[in-house]
């Protein structure tokens, strides 16, 4: 299977380096900028084609008479549109997925239809990580919140404090003492991720990923983190797309919305599309207008400007005024790490969701969903499983499952079930799988 993705950007870079694992896939990648193609023909070994992807001279020449799948995820959607309209009129290429950020575009389904740019998906990198950050409000406790079955499951991401019942037991341990059935999926620790066994030992710092049922999610909480407080009070920097989309959707709970915002035209414009939030001209790393709106009373501080750095100024800010839960927007891959070492624990990358959504519709095998996890060393796969899947009419403990990958959720006309050894998976079920990346393509030939 050839694949073609036009940007070497963050988000092109990403793919990439997720499809070079992949066996039996050709990718070639398209950009006009010659550093970002440098690097991936460098670090990934993937063949590169310089100029514009919406060139058709360009897109021969990169294989697209024998492309299955065009990606389109430069930053311009005028280029990710004509490329996906060049690959349709000269090339047949059947699918085409691009990135739109502009919400009239993306609205747009008659233009986005078959018929005209047949584009299929659509994906909205801003509205993914408002998405990801509404969620992430939602369980107070989580540094991460995957949703899964149309949302009926929930992985959330937490870290272990030296307080909770999790520090320093074995699984085994935590399983004799809570009645609920708990399944921890992955271990996040430092710089590796484990898939975990009834007698390895949870740590403090621990980042734990667990399936929950939507309507368990605060008697989990509750159980390894103590009681939680509902968010009643959210402020947010950056008054952008991201943070137009948060502030909307928070409006319709009883909660009340802040935004800082530098541009006033774009206040003008928040006044004049939210109903109830608050906008304020500011700057989010100024401590006298923080202390001003009583920053150490809100609940959440959301960071999600535009500018990195001013995301990491004032989310370290806030944690030093007392706010409970800070989430910070930061774009650039190599400032991960250091937003990490900071202190910071919800950092959210829109460029990293955009290539997550992305990867899901070019997986192999009855694919519903795709999330990578714990800094790229995992991913959460939600699958269908066919008659002719190998799990079919097996007991977990006989499914020759790697060690490597754990069945975190079986759902089953509606129910949730959180596995154990002998429950039996059989046609027409869901899975909810935990993957280390070794193991992915071993999961993917037995959904086949």
């Amino acid at each position: 299977m050839r694949i073609i993705i036009i940007g070497a950007g963050e988000v092109g870079y990403h793919i990439a380096k997720f499809l070079s694992r992949e066996e039996g896939v050709e990718v070639v990648v398209v950009d006009t900028n010659k550093e970002h193609l440098r690097r991936i023909s460098e670090e990934l070994d993937i063949a590169v084609v310089e100029g514009e992807g919406g060139s058709p001279a360009v897109l021969k020449e990169s294989g697209a008479d024998k492309a299955s799948i065009l990606l389109a995820v430069t930053s311009s959607d005028e280029t990710n549109m004509i490329s996906c309209l060049v690959a349709k009129a000269l090339f047949n290429i059947p699918r085409k997925i691009a990135r739109i950020r502009n919400d009239e575009y993306f609205a747009n389904k008659v233009l986005l239809a078959r018929e005209n740019l047949d584009i299929d998906p659509a994906i909205n990198p801003e509205l993914e990580s408002a998405r990801a950050i509404l969620r992430i409000i939602d369980a107070p406790f989580a540094t991460d919140v995957e949703e899964f079955e149309g949302g009926m499951i929930k992985v959330i991401g937490f870290r272990v404090r030296g307080d909770s019942m999790l520090a320093g037991k074995t699984l085994q341990e935590f399983r004799e003492r809570v009645r609920d059935k708990v399944l921890i999926g992955i271990i996040q620790r430092e710089n590796s991720a484990i898939i975990p066994s009834g007698k390895d030992r949870i740590e403090e710092n621990d980042i734990v990923y667990l399936p929950i049922h939507r309507d368990h999610v605060y008697r989990t909480a509750a159980l390894i983190s103590g009681a939680l407080k509902p968010v009643k009070n959210i402020i947010i920097v950056g008054g952008g797309r991201i943070g137009f989309h948060v502030a909307r959707e928070m409006e319709k709970k009883d909660v009340t919305v802040k935004i800082v915002e530098k541009d006033p035209e774009r206040c003008k414009f928040l006044i004049k599309n939210l109903r109830r939030t608050v906008v304020l001209i500011g700057d989010g790393a100024d401590r006298g207008l923080l202390d001003e709106e009583n920053i150490s009373s809100m609940d959440v501080f959301a960071a999600i400007s535009n500018n990195e750095e001013l995301n990491i100024m004032s989310s370290l800010l806030a944690k030093r005024l007392g706010v409970r839960k800070v989430i910070t927007v930061v774009n650039r891959s190599d400032y991960l790490p250091l937003a990490h070492s900071l202190g910071i624990e919800v950092v959210i990358s829109p460029r990293l969701i955009t290539a997550s959504s992305i990867l899901r519709y070019v997986r192999r095998g009855e694919i519903l969903s795709l999330t990578a996890i714990a800094e790229d060393m995992a991913e959460i796969i939600e699958a269908g499983v066919s008659e002719k899947s190998s799990f079919v009419d097996r007991k977990l403990k006989d499914a020759n499952i790697p060690v490597s990958a754990l069945i975190g959720a079986i759902i089953r006309n509606g129910e949730i079930i959180i596995p154990g050894g002998d429950d039996v998976i059989r046609k027409g079920d869901r899975l909810v799988i935990f993957a280390l990346r070794e193991s992915i393509r071993q999961i993917e030939n037995m959904l086949l």
